[in-house]
């Protein structure tokens, strides 16, 4: 299908201090990506590169042949491109449907009508399982329902491209094993493309089809799941004691088997 999305150099200064340096990537057109690494490494500043909430200091990022770098987080949006955040920010005061009709209504690259903006809400609803009745508050969500709605409300927006972080965080191990099973139910109903940041890697590595691992700032390992998983230096800056975890539940994986316990956390 080809490469959607091209990252190079792409560096980021905060005064004397580089939170990325210098990394690179593709990402082919319906692919999922783990972008991984440990506290600090430049993941979340790598997706506010992405989603233009931050302006590169240095490098670039092409989508679809166009420089994006630097654009806000409005016209990168409206290019195809919806995140999540790691904690959830609904209008409290809105219903659940109300929440995601605005962000259909909003997110859309040219204008649509109310009731558009309605079906857009109740089709993402429908992808994230939550339900789309007019009168269900955000209040009577739990954990995994908010997580859910962040997702809804950026699925709503139409992405081609799903900047997905941290969806697992304060999730119990059912409800995480589901979110990542959702991810690959979109990713194969709607075609759409996912980088996903994430900490729980025995879930994540059962999704993904590539990582990449950061460390520093800089990319240290990219490649298959297994490559990744088994990769020494990886193992010793990340993965550490649960590396031996890690490889037996992608190995799992590779055979087709069940992973057994999902929630190992690095």
């Amino acid at each position: 299908m080809g490469s959607m999305l091209q990252v190079r150099d792409l560096t980021k200064r905060f005064g004397g201090f580089t939170a990325v340096d210098r990394i690179g990537f593709d990402l082919d057109e319906g692919e999922i990506l783990g972008l991984i690494g440990p506290n600090g490494s430049g993941k979340s500043t790598t997706f506010n590169l992405i989603a233009g909430a931050l302006t590169p200091s240095g490098g670039s990022i092409v989508l679809d042949g166009r420089e994006i770098g630097g654009k806000s987080p409005t016209e990168v949006c409206h290019m195809g491109i919806a995140r999540t955040y790691q904690i959830p920010r609904p209008f409290r005061k809105l219903t659940v449907l109300e929440n995601v009709a605005v962000a259909a209504y909003y997110g859309a690259n040219s204008l649509i009508s109310r009731s558009e903006a309605w079906r857009r809400a109740e089709e993402a609803l429908a992808l994230t399982r939550l339900p789309n009745d007019p009168g269900v508050r955000v209040d009577g969500l739990g954990a995994a329902g908010l997580k859910k709605l962040e997702l809804a409300r950026a699925l709503a927006t139409q992405p081609r491209l799903l900047l997905a972080d941290e969806s697992l965080g304060g999730l119990d191990e059912q409800e995480m094993d589901q979110a990542a099973d959702m991810l690959s139910d979109i990713r194969r109903e709607k075609g759409i493309t996912i980088i996903w940041v994430e900490h729980i890697m025995g879930v994540l590595m059962r999704v993904v089809d590539r990582c990449v691992v950061l460390d520093h700032g800089e990319v240290i390992a990219s490649g298959l799941p297994h490559d990744v998983a088994h990769d020494p230096k990886v193992v010793e800056v990340y993965l550490g004691s649960d590396a031996e975890t890690i490889q037996t539940q992608v190995a799992g994986r590779r055979a087709g088997s069940p992973t057994g316990p999902e929630a190992a956390v690095c």
